[in-house]
């Protein structure tokens, strides 16, 4: 997919805000927050890719979706009503995602990793869990979350023992950062770094844009690629912008 910035324009991204906890008071403060930061970027916005992981959890019923989030969902309607292409990249706490987001809000929902020509620049973005070696214990996991059958059965619990039984799962397991996020793990430990690498072998790519791993982190390649992790809206509150020159990471201060 190609998009072409404008001269007066930016690209946007943000991963990880992982909204829901640890409680309903303190998410709200973070939802807040993103807010004003979705209210900044609007007059600069030409597109903005949500990464994954906006919520820590998020399962769409036929009829029902989870109860919450209404201000973040109203906002995003209001960018992209006001002309803003917003894309969204399911991550490992929401791959429940249907339609509702595409139907309600416009937004198109992706479940796999995207190639993008942007200003002439060669993007790769996907939320990156699963990618790269090793992790082949939440690979398993995931092929069983995303199995049809098992998607059909949780369907058939009422949602309310439903969001029960994944909220606490999603917290017991170490499904927001934790320490072990904060920490780079070495270049040879890091398995999205891993990944750009092997990709670069058969293709050039000028930006690996990820979340999932939670840590802020703009890594050098060869032939001046670059992998990128967007951080969180936990511990960092960070984001990336494409001026149609470069890339960067910054931190939204109120």
């Amino acid at each position: 997919m190609q998009i072409h910035l404008k001269s007066d324009k930016k690209i946007f991204f943000a991963s990880d805000q992982h909204f829901g906890v640890p409680d309903l008071a303190q998410s709200r403060k973070r939802e807040e927050r993103f807010i004003r930061w979705l209210e900044m970027i609007k007059k600069d916005a030409q597109v903005l890719f949500l990464m994954g992981d906006l919520f820590d959890f998020w399962h769409e019923w036929k009829f029902v979706v989870p109860k919450g989030y209404i201000r973040v969902l109203g906002k995003l309607a209001e960018l992209k009503d006001a002309g803003i292409d917003i894309y969204f990249f399911v991550g490992n706490h929401d791959l429940w995602m249907k339609n509702y987001f595409e139907d309600e809000l416009g937004i198109p929902v992706f479940f796999e990793k995207k190639f993008y020509d942007i200003n002439g620049k060669k993007f790769l973005l996907a939320h990156g869990d699963g990618l790269g070696p090793g992790d082949k214990g939440y690979k398993r996991m995931k092929k069983v979350f995303t199995n049809p059958f098992a998607q059909w059965a949780f369907r058939w619990l009422h949602p309310d023992i439903g969001m029960r039984i994944a909220n606490y799962m999603s917290q017991k397991n170490k499904l927001i950062s934790g320490v072990e996020d904060q920490k780079f793990l070495g270049e040879d430990k890091e398995f999205l770094i891993q990944y750009s690498k092997e990709k670069l072998k058969t293709e050039q790519i000028d930006y690996f844009v990820f979340g999932h791993r939670h840590l802020p982190l703009i890594f050098e390649l060869e032939n001046n690629s670059k992998y990128i992790n967007l951080g969180d809206w936990i511990s960092y509150f960070t984001y990336g912008v494409f001026d149609g020159q470069k890339f960067d990471l910054e931190k939204f201060e109120d």
